[in-house]
């Protein structure tokens, strides 16, 4: 038996035959002494990758969500990256092939990305270099994609965005790969699909690993390889357990989500685009708590119209059928860019041009967005949350825009209905503030995810400071509890939209504090509910 360990990424046990992932190696063929024939095979390989990134956008934002969707429209718009296409132009004018052209230079281009100290700028360059080597398959009449005859664990050294979004995830049981973080693509992947999986794994990618039977525990970050009687025994009984738990969630179905404490709190869940919306309510969630209205701006090479945003948040609403609905504003920015906004390159993106910002300077961003709102109110109840405040001054300015928005709106004929204004909580300054911006609006959203990373001055993004960030930290606990107990001091609501609101060991810590809401990916919603309902709090 081997055995190994590697950082878990979602929790569980699978067993079943390794498939190991290997890229196709090929030899790129020499260039033909035509600078020009080069040129127009180049040419005619980059628009069927268009065709196929497009493709394969559309697909996985019907079938995975937005999120991963917009790894690949990263990809789209690096296609006309002119920095790559004059690299690409000249290398062909000096004699290389079309192939040579496009591997060479996007090595080139993934290299000097990765060598830059912003972190965002440093995932770019796998999707410089996943971009380019489609291109190079295109030219050497290879295929992509990686197929499994029958349920299995893939490992690899790691996987491309696009490799990502292809796998066939219907046979997938776990992955494990010896590259990644906790915030790589196929980490996310992983718990969108609810698998257990293992990044940084200690695991040699030998051949003949390819159908020996595997078992991966994503409980304790260990993964076996031919594992003897013993030990098969051992984790068949907790991959079991684990799966009858999971059956047993059922029973917190249709549940009010009250504590056995008598304490009442709305469960609600963080969705990326109306396709969502579905899942949300096949998990069992009371609504929505927050929607990332980002969805309406990616996938495309112009601002959407107010139109175009009245249909897409009309949708969920009308799906939603009465439920609450949260819309966060856009948020774009930081670690999500789009081309066609023109935002410059910054020093500290994380710091800089996002969220509130971009809205409060760019009325032809806001107005339209606004309208689309609130013009879907009339169709059922809808809140909207403003993201990165930090001040009152902020938070007046908006108000005073949204009264605009309905004057027009009424002087139009056009209906709309009442709609709740918050803010997200996720500054240090706006938590300090909290009980004066309390005075200002009608709810609190926490992004703990943001809130954490500005209060211990750690970079979210960058895996190597994943052993510091430490989303439990005291002061961030501190600043949590300022926050509702301000809220309630002027009579509003306040609930927690961030990655922490799932963390079940911090559910009585949230019930305590007084937390009204918690909003949680669609897949935690059942195990929170019962976790709530079996606290004395």
């Amino acid at each position: 038996m081997q055995q190994g360990t590697g950082r878990p990424v979602f929790s569980g046990v699978a067993i079943g035959p390794a498939y190991v992932y290997r890229r196709e190696q090929r030899e790129l063929p020499g260039a033909c002494g035509d600078a020009a024939a080069e040129q127009k095979k180049f040419d005619a390989a980059r628009e069927t990758a268009r065709a196929q990134l497009t493709g394969l956008f559309e697909k996985t934002r019907r079938e995975i969500g937005e999120e991963q969707a917009m790894i690949l429209d990263v990809q789209i718009m690096m296609l006309d990256d002119m920095d790559y296409l004059d690299g690409v132009r000249d290398m062909i004018a000096g004699g290389a092939s079309a192939a040579q052209a496009a591997r060479e230079t996007g090595d080139a281009f993934s290299a000097a990305f990765a060598a830059l100290e912003d972190p965002y700028m440093q995932a770019r360059a796998v999707d410089i270099r996943d971009m380019a080597e489609r291109i190079v398959t295109i030219l050497c009449g290879g295929k992509s994609g990686f197929s499994m005859t029958a349920p299995g664990i893939l490992v690899a050294e790691d996987l491309t965005p696009s490799e990502t979004v292809q796998l066939p995830k219907d046979k997938i049981l776990a992955f494990i790969t010896r590259q990644g973080s906790s915030n790589s693509h196929i980490a996310i992947l992983a718990r969108i699909m609810n698998i257990p999986s293992l990044v940084q794994a200690q695991i040699a990618l030998d051949p003949e690993l390819e159908g020996k039977q595997m078992i991966v525990d994503g409980f304790e970050g260990r993964y076996y390889v031919e594992p003897d009687e013993a030990t098969l025994a051992a984790m068949t009984q907790k991959r079991d357990e684990a799966q009858a738990y999971r059956l047993r969630l059922e029973a917190y179905r249709g549940v009010p989500t009250v504590s056995a404490g008598g304490r009442r709190i709305k469960l609600l869940a963080n969705i990326g685009s109306p396709e969502d919306v579905k899942t949300a309510l096949d998990c069992d969630a009371e609504g929505v708590g927050l929607l990332r209205s980002e969805f309406m701006y990616l996938g495309r090479s112009s601002f959407p119209t107010e139109e175009e945003l009245f249909e897409g948040y009309r949708s969920v609403v009308e799906q939603l059928a009465g439920r609450p609905l949260v819309i966060r504003t856009l948020d774009i920015g930081a670690d999500k860019q789009v081309d066609y906004f023109g935002l410059e390159k910054e020093e500290n993106p994380a710091l800089g041009y996002r969220g509130i910002r971009i809205c409060l300077t760019r009325e032809d961003i806001f107005r339209p967005q606004m309208r689309a709102i609130y013009r879907a109110s009339a169709f059922g109840p809808l809140s909207v949350m403003f993201p990165m405040i930090i001040s009152v001054e902020e938070v007046r300015r908006i108000k005073a825009f949204c009264g605009k928005i309905q004057a027009e709106l009424a002087a139009e004929g056009v209906p709309f209905g009442e709609v709740e204004l918050g803010i997200m909580i996720e500054t240090p300054a706006a938590a300090i503030m909290s009980r004066e911006l309390a005075k200002e609006v009608q709810f609190f959203s926490v992004g703990t995810n943001d809130l954490t990373q500005y209060t211990l001055a750690i970079d979210r993004q960058n895996a190597k400071l994943d052993e510091f960030y430490d989303a439990h930290h005291p002061a961030v606990l501190a600043l949590l509890q300022t926050i509702v107990d301000n809220a309630h001091a002027e009579g509003i609501w306040a609930g927690i939209c961030g990655e922490l609101g799932a963390d079940i060991s911090l559910t009585e810590t949230f019930l305590r504090m007084g937390y009204d809401e918690l909003s949680v990916s669609p897949s935690r919603v059942l195990e929170l509910r019962k976790k709530v309902c079996e606290s004395e709090v």
